[in-house]
């Protein structure tokens, strides 16, 4: 039994904030303890008390002044669109075919698709991010790497191989029957394997033939525990090409629900320009909304009702993302800087608070993880990031006159990056010490 105890500032959500001034809905120490027990959080609470209860021998490490939080959690992204970012395009449908297609298609090679895999865990670490759901390209080898890696650096993680047989280049392409074959393989090989969890991914409507969607739903029937990820509702065009491709479907939504992909495990990214009655299917469904705010303004997608859909009549589930490579940072605190602004021109508040509690407890409820990850609770696992609001000068200068915590948050979210990222931890290890 190997033991650790970490000393810092913690904060850890039991719950979405209501108000900014809602304090019963997260649990901060001043000076916490937390001791890590075999990759796991064995207690938490008042350093002095847990320190009494421990061992004198026991290795203490002393993060003070750095805030500790659970690790953020990014619930929407794509591992091989890493050289995709920061690609010039007018819209989605341009930028997936000029960059993004031919890009995927390099990931039919194994090393290259195991380079790009150490890369894209190297960026969630040095970032904070401990667990992150990604989309692999159409190519198995892909998702071989993306798992591979994650299991080698014992991550909780959550990925598929890419499902997509129509409108996409040759090389891109798999059949109805491969794409089933693939998953089922992947699923096989990787699922439960550490700390792996495949997803069923079809990438979205367009990309995948009636045919295919219904190998999707035999996946989603043999596998109903699984994720399922796609895309919905992005892009005016991509919303038109949808409804022309499946005639007899009421809306977008609609082509997921009659294929049964509509459900409590399923992760829609984007859903910016819902109708009234897809936002209820998807409620009634338990179906979660995935807001990739850099994303969304790059390619001109459109704003993300984020308040809107939270406090309707049916409330939508809501998940936050980088959608790297549409996205433009890694960093999730960046991601919820873009968020707080969209908001704002939607003429809404998000408060640091409920900032924070998305990219924690927030995205491991859209996951249907919070017993695992996304909190600092005793049981759960030890994955947890260290921050430091004073990590540039000019980020030190604004916190000589940050007097309380909410101002801290704020700054963070505002100012922060990678390089107020002091420490990453997965499974109770400090990880910049095995990059």
């Amino acid at each position: 039994m190997t033991q650790t105890l970490i000393r810092g500032r913690l904060l850890s959500f039991l719950r979405r904030p209501e108000t900014i001034d809602d304090a019963a809905s997260y649990r901060y120490e001043e000076d916490g303890g937390l001791l890590i027990e075999d990759g796991k959080i064995a207690a938490v609470g008042p350093y002095a008390e847990i320190r009494a209860a421990t061992p004198d021998d026991v290795d203490e490490i002393d993060h003070r002044p750095h805030l500790i939080l659970p690790g953020l959690i990014d619930t929407h992204l794509h591992f091989p669109q890493m050289q995709v970012i920061g690609s010039y395009a007018a819209n989605l449908l341009e930028w997936l075919n000029t960059y993004t297609f031919p890009e995927e298609c390099r990931f039919v090679e194994s090393a290259h698709a195991a380079r790009i895999a150490r890369h894209f865990y190297d960026e969630m670490i040095r970032h904070g991010t401990t667990t992150a759901v990604a989309y692999c390209s159409v190519h198995k080898a892909s998702a071989d790497a993306y798992f591979a890696e994650a299991l080698k650096r014992g991550m909780c993680m959550v990925g598929g191989k890419v499902m997509m047989d129509r409108n996409a280049p040759q090389g891109l392409l798999d059949t109805p029957q491969m794409g089933y074959d693939e998953t089922r393989a992947v699923i096989a090989e990787w699922h439960g394997k550490g700390r792996n969890h495949v997803a069923i991914t079809p990438r979205f409507a367009i990309t995948s033939t009636p045919a295919q969607m219904e190998m999707t739903a035999a996946l989603a029937r043999e596998f109903p525990d699984l994720h399922i990820q796609t895309h919905l509702s992005e892009n005016h065009d991509e919303i038109r090409f949808t409804s022309e491709l499946y005639p007899d479907a009421i809306d977008y939504t609609d082509v997921y629900a009659q294929y049964g992909l509509l459900g409590p495990r399923s992760l829609f990214g984007h859903c910016i320009h819902l109708s009234g009655r897809e936002a209820d299917a998807m409620s009634e469904a338990g179906a979660v909304a995935v807001h990739c705010p850099t994303s969304n303004l790059f390619l001109g997608s459109g704003l993300f009702p984020l308040k809107a859909l939270s406090r309707r009549e049916k409330p939508v589930r809501i998940g936050v993302a980088t959608d790297i490579g549409g996205g433009t940072s890694y960093s999730m605190l960046k991601t919820m800087d873009e968020a707080y602004k969209i908001q704002q021109l939607l003429g809404e508040r998000l408060n640091p608070y409920d900032s924070f509690y998305h990219m924690t407890l927030g995205n491991a409820e859209a996951l249907s993880l919070a017993d695992r990850i996304g909190t600092l609770d005793a049981g759960t696992d030890a994955d947890f990031v260290v921050l430091d609001a004073a990590a540039t000068p000019a980020m030190a200068l604004k916190m000589e006159v940050v007097r309380s915590l909410t101002d801290e948050l704020f700054l963070l979210q505002t100012m922060g990056d990678d390089r107020a990222v002091h420490e990453t931890y997965v499974a109770g290890k400090p990880m910049k010490a095995v990059l």
